[in-house]
């Protein structure tokens, strides 16, 4: 018979760890109960990062007293019930014998299973055991959530009714490695998603198993040298650099070149259906740039990357930038020639650094069905005024079933996002494309700050790893993962796991090689690594 055997509850706090603060509600203590079971959580209950944990679909988190002792054996050492984070400590309700969809009586209350827990960080934080994440998901031994289907009163010693069994009688261990572990079939994948009860994430994340996007085209490994055909000023600031060699794949519109010169690595996007890149002057590579390099020269550049691309469609087209923001969307525009569908180009700039303006007038007037919108935030010319606002967006009258395609420093991106959003445009269809670094991803860090990326307090003799999006160079110092290393360089990064399970620090290695330690569950796709466990082998280039 099962049985809950232990009511853990705690709020969240703010804890130390690793010189940071994590704001967390990991930290449960039994009580004797009972305790009121709301839609949300059981009284005197909190979750701190309600992104990843709490919310209707994972109100209540359920863990063994088996796989306590398991865990006793295998880590050689004891444990508390509620160690793990779990609100119910159970006996029986095995993570191999219990089915997404299920649904238990409890007391005076009535659930049903949602999902695995997703194991991040914060239990191996708890447990101090950083393999912990990792461990549980090889182990097959996640725990897992319920949803409140009628609130009532629980407390230790309550007997544990199953009182139907979910649809297509998936177990919480196969659907923890279905999106965890190698070796994922389509048949599974389809029952998956058919469950009606498994949570909104995890459906979403098996329909993107099922219909995965077309890998990458990778043209060359690593870097090799181009000629450069030719160097054309755009503007005063804007520098276009034309580039050839033998054999170049076809770089999809909206990529971009990475490009290593004595000063540094950068990445460029292309600006046209050729291999043109435009560099504005504002750090030490695009200086290096315009300053040495004429017709005739070579430049060492990776192959075309980036999936802030074109997409195939009849849907109406909105092309959005903002200042040297205008590079990715003009390669748009370029691949759009001859095309029936109705284009808008909108585009806001210094009316004394408008680059590319004939060009892209030309392009847009040979469309049958094209538009342009040009804002300039100096005075002068159509739009004249401060920064493009939302209200202009909604004077253009865009067609809002368009797929829309943006390009621009941080805050624009934002502020065109909402307006897009705003006026009506599918989200789905709202593709960004950022300056530099990506966003960062750390769930529970509450001290995050935005600091420019610089070399370490102290210096590493290991390999030195480039971080391409960041233009900074550093060597590793001991067995330091590189996301220690990004991380003590205040370089922006995605992370969640931090032992390899959750592929959020998934990162392109434009040359190099890396090994991994320890060895994730599911590798990543050749040329990448997962940074939260890679180590360099070699001199790296990474895409962060």
């Amino acid at each position: 018979m099962a049985r809950l055997l232990s009511l853990n509850v705690g709020l969240p706090k703010d804890v130390s760890w690793h010189g940071r603060t994590v704001h967390t509600g990991i930290f449960k203590q039994p009580v004797d109960g009972p305790l009121m079971v709301r839609r949300l959580n059981v009284d005197s209950d909190g979750q701190g990062d309600l992104g990843g944990h709490g919310g209707e679909n994972r109100a209540v988190l359920v863990y063994q007293r088996e796989s306590y002792e398991h865990w006793r054996t295998e880590l050689g050492r004891s444990f508390e019930y509620g160690q793990f984070g779990e609100n119910f400590t159970v006996e029986g309700l095995a993570d191999t014998e219990v089915h997404v969809g299920d649904r238990f009586r409890i007391g005076g209350a009535e659930f049903e299973v949602t999902q695995p827990r997703v194991t991040c960080y914060r239990v191996g934080m708890r447990l101090d055991e950083p393999r912990m994440p990792s461990l549980m998901v090889a182990h097959g031994r996640p725990g897992f959530y319920l949803r409140v289907i009628t609130e009532g009163e629980v407390r230790a010693g309550d007997e544990i009714v199953r009182t139907r069994v979910g649809r297509h009688a998936m177990s919480v261990a196969a659907i923890d490695a279905l999106l965890y572990l190698p070796g994922k079939d389509r048949e599974s994948l389809l029952k998956a998603v058919d469950i009606p009860a498994l949570s909104p994430g995890w459906q979403g994340s098996f329909r993107d198993l099922l219909t995965p996007p077309e890998p990458e085209p990778v043209g060359w490994a690593g870097f090799r040298p181009l000629r450069v055909a030719a160097v054309v000023p755009e503007s005063p600031s804007i520098t276009s650099f034309h580039l050839t060699g033998d054999d170049l794949p076809r770089a999809l519109p909206g990529q971009y070149l990475t490009v290593r010169v004595p000063g540094g690595v950068r990445s460029y996007s292309l600006s046209s259906d050729s291999y043109r890149i435009s560099v504005k002057r504002d750090g030490v590579v695009s200086s290096w740039l315009h300053d040495n390099v004429k017709a005739g020269d070579t430049l060492e550049v990776a192959a075309p990357r980036g999936e802030f691309v074109l997409e195939p469609g009849d849907e109406p087209v909105v092309l959005l930038s903002a200042g040297v923001g205008v590079t990715p969307v003009l390669a748009m525009l370029h691949a759009l020639k001859g095309t029936d569908r109705e284009v808008w180009w909108v585009h806001t700039t210094r009316a004394a650094d408008h680059a590319f303006a004939g060009e892209a007038a030309s392009l847009v007037a040979g469309l049958a069905r094209g538009r342009e919108h040009v804002h300039y935030t100096d005075g002068g010319g159509q739009g004249a005024s401060r920064r493009m606002a939302r209200d202009t967006l909604s004077s253009l009258s865009l067609p809002t079933a368009a797929s829309a395609y943006l390009c621009g420093p941080e805050a624009f991106m934002a502020d065109m996002t909402e307006a897009l959003l705003g006026l009506g445009f599918d989200p789905g269809r709202v593709h960004t494309e950022l300056f530099g670094a990506r966003t960062a991803i750390n769930p529970g860090l509450t001290d995050a700050t935005t600091v420019a990326p610089h070399q370490p307090s102290r210096a590493g003799t290991g390999p030195k790893i480039t971080f391409a999006r960041s233009g900074l160079t550093a060597a590793v110092r001991g067995d330091e993962s590189i996301l220690d290393l990004a991380e003590a360089c205040d370089v922006p990064t995605r992370w969640s796991c931090r032992t390899g399970v959750c592929h959020t620090c998934v990162t392109p290695v434009l040359s190099g090689t890396v090994e991994h330690d320890p060895e994730p569950l599911e590798p990543p796709a050749p040329g990448h690594a997962l940074i939260c466990c890679a180590r360099p082998e070699t001199d790296l280039v990474l895409d962060l």
